[in-house]
């Protein structure tokens, strides 16, 4: 049975396929919902992938699924919130498994917990991460460096966050991220001039979820 804000993390060493990935997140939510594993945050690296959220327009998919075959990157509909977005190596993505009747139900409240933490993360490299009004996900100076989506099943969350380290930004060019035409892209490696270790990024991911998830209710909001 899963314990009051108790959070088990499961890092995956090698870059996994998207779909692969979605089943695993599938039976955990499961089992947390029936109180049969505890609240778990998943910690990875995808293979190249373009996923389409509820709300995806085909449009800002720039290549058509042959193209986007031949260069390796793999297209797949998915249920999470947002539009059009990009995963693969180089990208830290975060699944949290939470069920909210712990915390909050309040998607809204979920989604800028997950801004806070990846605010923190940022300031462990003298970054100023920002909320855009009217927009998810975190921001440095105007460009967008960590896109949110996720889904949200009886209070119990999956998909999660995605934050640039050091992907292949050329990537980014096959779609509309987000749907947002007029914003860049950008990376911790184009922001510091050197990547950061992934391990590294994980590990400082997961202190500032735990920081901001893991306090009683009344310490979190």
């Amino acid at each position: 049975m899963s314990t009051l804000h108790s959070i088990e993390t499961i890092r995956i060493s090698e870059p996994i396929a998207y779909d692969t990935m979605l089943e695993q997140q599938k039976t955990r939510c499961k089992d947390v919902e029936e109180g049969n594993a505890p609240n778990t945050l998943f910690l990875l690296e995808h293979s190249p992938v373009i996923t389409m959220g509820r709300n995806a327009d085909r449009a800002h998919i720039l290549h058509s699924e042959g193209a986007l075959d031949r260069m390796g990157v793999a297209l797949l509909a998915t249920d999470r919130g947002g539009d059009v977005t990009y995963h693969g190596p180089g990208q830290l993505v975060a699944y949290p498994i939470l069920d909210l009747k712990q915390w909050r139900c309040s998607v809204g409240w979920y989604l800028r917990r997950l801004e806070t933490a990846l605010i923190q993360v940022l300031a462990q490299y003298g970054l100023k991460g920002e909320q855009v009004p009217g927009y998810t996900g975190v921001w440095v100076d105007g460009a967008k460096v960590a896109a949110i989506g996720v889904g949200v099943h009886q209070w119990v969350t999956f998909h999660g966050i995605a934050l640039n380290v050091s992907p292949n930004m050329n990537h980014f060019g096959l779609i509309i991220p987000c749907g947002i035409a007029d914003k860049p892209v950008t990376s911790l490696a184009a922001l510091l001039g050197k990547a950061p270790a992934m391990p590294e990024v994980m590990d400082h991911f997961e202190k500032a979820f735990r920081a901001v998830f893991e306090p009683a209710i009344n310490e979190s909001e």
